[in-house]
């Protein structure tokens, strides 16, 4: 009889216990974890890859630095979302880097702001042009880089052949040598599309993984071996597969989840999107192509961007450039996730290249340039039809 009553009692506090504790968020109120349909394999590759990523913090035993901007890959981006004020990196050089950065022998293209005991972190070049850069959302890159080439020379129209103040065009780079070109690639004078970056000056996630160890963390690897203090090549402070496996992680997170997406507002709000112009720029869907991760072959997804370079006008000229882009052109930024953006960033919203825009409103209201005609109708909508749109844009 006493046994029964310990195991009533027992049934009863955990029954208690289970109500107390909280839930497990939505899907659509976070940003990370997979994408679905990987196999068991690839699933434990993506939970290294996700170790690696969020949970490994680099000391100087472990080889951090000697200069360095972060301690971890996470720490920047926290629940693989955008990054805040206190995370942003600095990128100098001049404003015409099309023949090269003049300053890499000084330090460039990135700032070290940091160092670890008995170094001096880096200050800008006198001479430099510099401009800040707001780490982005994670999420569905792996989508992104699906992306056929010939999908997004698609969207280009550099000379603004249609007439409608929309010229986007490709950043076009010479991929790193470690780099292995996407299937059915598209080049122009031995230069192929990069797609990554705030200027799409990084061609696949490989480059974009191993640059952030080497620029952020001052690691060294088997694809990015310089030291970042002595300039000078030395033996890997990372292994080859952790690099892989992040890269995979990235790869496979995936895409966020729009909420509330038959609210009439939200709906209401997408056809005020459309009607302004935005998603001439911020294309709404793309479908991939095919990929060594069937997980991400041949499926349609929602990014709103067209992945291309566009010039904003002098508002966000910071007068500093890469590869071919011009000092005033941006890369059309992923709109999705937009909404989630606060949740790692301090419950506020840092937005635009370098976060200096406060709310969604004060970002658009910031686009000038090919951007100038979508602000200017944005401004002239009743009170009703932008609260619409950013409640639209919210729930990305």
């Amino acid at each position: 009889m006493k046994k029964i009553f310990v195991f009533i009692l027992l049934f009863i506090f955990l029954i208690s216990c289970s109500k107390l504790l909280p839930g497990a968020p939505d899907d659509d109120e976070i940003l990370d974890g997979p994408v679905e349909g990987l196999t068991a394999e690839q699933h434990a590759i993506f939970l290294k890859g996700d170790i690696a990523f969020n949970d490994e913090v680099f000391i100087p035993q472990t080889g951090l630095g000697p200069l360095f901007v972060a301690t971890s890959c996470g720490s920047c981006h926290a629940g693989d979302g955008k990054g805040h004020p206190f995370t942003t990196l600095t990128r100098f050089g001049q404003s015409d880097t099309v023949n090269g950065n003049l300053f890499l022998n000084l330090g460039g293209p990135q700032l070290q702001n940091r160092a670890i005991p008995g170094y001096l972190n880096e200050h800008i070049p006198l001479g430099a042009t510099f401009s800040k850069f707001t780490p982005p959302a994670n999420t569905g890159l792996g989508f992104i880089d699906a992306i056929p080439d010939a999908a997004i020379l698609a969207l280009a129209d550099p000379n603004d052949i249609n007439g409608d103040g929309i010229s986007g065009r490709p950043n076009w780079i010479i991929p790193k040598l470690y780099s292995t070109l996407r299937p059915n690639s598209i080049s122009q004078n031995g230069k192929y599309i990069g797609r990554f970056g705030k200027k799409a000056s990084t061609y696949d996630l490989l480059q974009q993984t191993a640059t952030a160890y080497n620029q952020d963390i001052g690691i060294t690897s088997f694809y990015e071996p310089t030291d970042t203090y002595t300039g000078q090549d030395i033996d890997p402070e990372v292994t080859n597969q952790t690099v892989l496996d992040v890269v995979f992680y990235l790869k496979t997170l995936k895409t966020p989840v729009q909420r509330n997406q038959n609210n009439a507002d939200i709906t209401g709000g997408k056809q005020v999107f459309i009607n302004t112009g935005c998603a001439k720029c911020h294309t709404l869907q793309f479908t991939s192509g095919p990929s060594p991760i069937a997980a991400l072959s041949n499926k349609t997804f929602f990014p709103y961007t067209d992945l291309l370079l566009h010039d904003m006008g002098s508002a966000l000229n910071d007068d500093y450039t890469e590869g071919t882009a011009l000092p005033q052109e941006w890369r059309t930024p992923p709109l999705w996730g937009l909404g989630l953006s606060k949740n790692s960033q301090g419950g506020q919203y840092f937005l635009l290249h370098d976060g200096r825009a406060k709310s969604i409103e004060e970002a658009i209201l910031l686009h000038g340039g090919e951007g100038t005609q979508s602000r200017n109708n944005f401004q002239q909508l009743t009170e009703s039809d932008k609260a619409k749109l950013i409640k639209f844009l919210e729930s990305l």
